[in-house]
C-alpha cells in the first residue's frame, strides 16, 4: 500500500541551517541595551508624567500637596530616587550613542566599543551615588 507521506526514518537527514550572523538576535549585548534603552525610556516618562501631576496638585490643594511631599521624604523613596538616576543616566548617555550610531558614519563601526564606554560611564557615575544615597537611607532608618 503506497502512502503520500513517507516516515521519519526515510526522510533524509538536512544539514542543520546555520544563520548568518546579525540576522537574528539572541541575547547579544546589542539586544539588551536597546530593551534597557525603551525600558529605561518609559521609566523615565512615567516620572515626569507623577511630577507634572504632584506639582499640579498644589492649585487643588495645597494640603494634599503638601501631604504627598511628606511621602516622598521617607528614606525607602531614597531607592526610587537612586532607581529614577540610574534609568535617566543609562537613557541619556546611550542615547548619545544611539546618535552617534546614526549621525556618524564610523559611527556603526564603533557601535560595540561606544556601548562598553556607555557601560562604564554608567558604573563610574552611579557606584559613588548608590553608595552616598544608600548610606543616607540607612542613616536615616536605623540612626546615626
Amino acid at each position: 500500500m503506497a502512502s503520500t507521506t513517507a516516515s521519519a526514518a526515510d526522510a533524509p537527514t538536512r544539514a542543520e541551517t546555520v544563520r548568518a550572523k546579525g540576522r537574528l538576535y539572541r541575547g547579544d549585548l546589542g539586544m539588551w541595551s536597546w530593551v534597557a534603552h525603551r525600558i529605561t525610556g518609559v521609566l523615565t516618562f512615567f516620572f515626569l508624567f507623577v511630577h507634572v501631576l504632584d506639582t499640579a496638585l498644589v492649585r487643588v490643594s495645597p494640603n494634599a500637596y503638601d501631604t504627598v511631599i511628606e511621602t516622598y521624604k521617607h528614606p525607602v523613596m531614597i531607592l526610587f530616587e537612586l532607581g529614577l538616576l540610574a534609568a535617566v543616566l543609562f537613557h541619556a548617555f546611550n542615547g548619545i550613542r544611539v546618535m552617534l550610531v546614526d549621525f556618524w558614519s564610523k559611527g556603526t563601526k564603533y557601535q560595540k566599543p561606544m556601548l562598553w564606554t556607555v557601560i562604564g560611564l554608567w558604573l563610574v557615575l552611579m557606584i559613588p551615588a548608590a553608595i552616598s544615597m544608600l548610606t543616607r537611607a540607612v542613616t536615616e532608618i536605623f540612626g546615626g
